[in-house]
């Protein structure tokens, strides 16, 4: 890295006063090893791995790589190890500050670099979906002949927001959210590396399961948060950080949830009911409940999509897609965003008329054929496509109905145990009404009785 005359002093207060650097910046790893999360980049003889020098290139050198993931799952930290532990020139650019004259005094300096003293650079990038076209292309030649090593991070999807030229010649790396438990590794230690709290305060399990859901596999709020919460407990003497002093910390109270246990469950059961209940606003508060106390977006979305066919149905036909929709959209964008997807979908369901009439339907059916009410399929139903068929009497006098003006054959489909018998039964609400009446008609056409 090649910093200014005040980014130096800067650096050198840091290394002589390291506890008045934030604890995101103390706990950034120093080698690859102690990167938490992100283990499917790190395997020996992964991209990030040659560009640190583990292994011999011989005559194919690292390649540039693009960083794509969420904010808080380590992408300037993967380049801040890289810094420190290769042998090659780095420099730090953010596209947000930087422009073209920048960029391509990088590049000068590089080619410098390696014709003069045979050095190598790498240039680490961040924020490069903020560059327009013009500024990515003048990346191109260094990285085509690789005058430097790119390393570029990014919150947005690079095949939108990065040139395809730049892509084809770059590793697009995606890194993943972390999860708790790595979120948890890191929590801890924090709390005991001297880098970090240095064992000055504990962390009860009650305020750690907060912070976890405060975070949302975040690292850096994570750690921005915990900092805040033991510099307040350490001013009011305490040993541990309570659950209310990291309340207070982060004007954030803890919801009374157990993903695992009978809250999980209640909550749910909470949503389903005020949907079929029709109370919007009820719905609205369990999925802000849910929502708040980390519950995975697609167990709620699978509950939606149960509701939407148990207690609406064909009262409104959309429902179930509304609910299908937003069942994929959670799974491809993940929460924060996907919040605003379930109060979508929540409240189309909650404002939506409502009809058990398919769970009823399906309910009865099932109720029969488990009691022994099923019988042979009639013969003229049969399948009558394989030789022989005909002379067993399969699929002998069955009316094709689409040859009739109507589309409908008064012949019997049932079995003959349940020929009469009548699961669906429609209510008028909604769009119902008009299944309804097409049920009555066709009834009315195949010669059924009414029940």
């Amino acid at each position: 890295m090649e910093p200014d005359l005040f980014t130096a002093a800067a650096e050198e207060r840091q290394e002589k006063d390291p506890a008045g650097s934030p604890l995101a910046v103390r706990m950034r790893p120093r080698t690859l090893d102690e990167v938490v999360g992100q283990q499917h980049l790190l395997k020996p003889g992964s991209p990030l791995r040659r560009l640190v020098g583990e292994g011999s290139s011989g005559p194919a050198g690292p390649s540039s790589v693009i960083l794509w993931g969420p904010p808080g799952t380590g992408k300037t930290t993967l380049a801040y190890v890289v810094s420190k532990a290769t042998n090659k020139r780095f420099v730090e650019l953010s596209a947000i500050t930087a422009g073209v004259k920048e960029v391509r005094a990088v590049i000068d300096g590089a080619r410098r670099a390696s014709g003069g003293y045979g050095q190598e650079t790498v240039l680490f990038l961040d924020e490069i979906h903020r560059f327009s076209k013009a500024q990515q292309d003048s990346l191109l030649p260094a990285v085509e002949n690789r005058w430097v090593t790119l390393i570029a991070a990014t919150t947005e999807n690079p095949y939108f927001s990065v040139i395809s030229p730049l892509l084809s010649r770059s590793l697009l790396l995606t890194l993943e959210s972390l999860t708790d438990d790595d979120v948890r590794d890191l929590l801890r230690r924090a709390l005991t590396d001297e880098r970090g709290l240095g064992g000055a305060v504990a962390l009860p399990e009650d305020t750690e399961g907060h912070l976890l859901r405060i975070a949302g596999g975040d690292a850096r709020r994570a750690l921005t948060a915990l900092e805040a919460a033991a510099g307040a407990a350490l001013d009011k003497g305490e040993a541990e950080i309570a659950l209310t002093t990291l309340e207070e910390t982060v004007d954030r109270a803890a919801v009374k949830y157990d993903r695992d246990g009978d809250q999980h469950y209640d909550v749910a059961s909470a949503l389903i009911k005020s949907i079929r209940g029709s109370d919007v606003d009820a719905a609205l508060h369990y999925l802000a409940r849910m929502i708040e106390a980390g519950e995975d977006p697609r167990f709620i979305a699978r509950r939606l999509m149960i509701s939407a066919s148990e207690d609406i149905g064909l009262a409104d036909p959309n429902a179930l897609p509304i609910a299908v929709a937003a069942a994929q959209a959670v799974a491809m964008i993940g929460f924060p965003e996907a919040a605003l997807t379930l109060s979508h979908a929540t409240i189309a369901l909650a404002l939506a008329p409502k009809s058990n009439a398919a769970t009823t339907a399906i309910g009865a059916a099932l109720d029969d054929v488990r009691k022994g009410l099923a019988g042979p399929v009639p013969p003229h139903l049969r399948d009558g496509h394989y030789k022989g068929a005909a002379k067993l009497g399969h699929a002998q006098g069955y009316v094709y109905p689409h040859d009739l003006p109507e589309g409908i054959a008064a012949q019997q489909y049932a079995p003959d145990a349940l020929k009469d018998r009548q699961y669906y039964e429609p209510t008028r609400h909604g769009a119902e009404a008009r299944y309804a009446d097409a049920v009555e008609w066709t009834r009315k056409h195949l010669g059924r009785k009414r029940s």
